[in-house]
């Protein structure tokens, strides 16, 4: 089906590129299992509609970026974008889901940080210093 001026690819393209406002890139680094869950921000005003999706979503229960991307019918680099919108707000957060300390009771396991926790800082320290080498691996 085409539409006039454009085909159906052109226009939505041109949505996809108006909900990014033109940016082609994410401002937070996420791969495509970083789960997110609402956080307490609101979206900053002007937001697309696929923002409140997106809040929507991970209100009722934590949503991996793959998820949304799949639930809105959208590419996930557009998705990245509006997350890292969120993300900025505060809005979305990036739960910390295997604690490094353990309870008293816990004292004679292993109180290593989880190969999770590892990649999470790594790639929190990877948005704050580009150069820094991402953690590939754990032990």
């Amino acid at each position: 089906m085409s539409t006039p001026g454009g085909t159906a690819e052109d226009s939505t393209f041109v949505r996809t590129y108006t909900l990014t406002r033109g940016r082609t890139r994410p401002s937070h680094l996420l791969g495509l299992e970083t789960v997110l869950d609402a956080g307490p921000g609101r979206p900053g005003p002007g937001q697309a509609e696929e923002c409140e999706e997106i809040l929507a979503l991970c209100r009722e229960h934590r949503r991996s970026v793959t998820e949304l991307a799949g639930r809105l019918g959208r590419p996930v680099t557009t998705v990245k974008i509006l997350i890292s919108d969120l993300l900025d707000a505060n809005a979305l957060v990036v739960p910390v889901t295997a604690p490094y300390a353990t309870s008293d009771a816990d004292a004679d396991a292993d109180t290593r940080p989880s190969p999770q926790l590892l990649a999470a800082l790594s790639a929190g320290l990877k948005r704050k210093w580009p150069d820094a080498i991402a953690y590939s691996q754990a032990g």
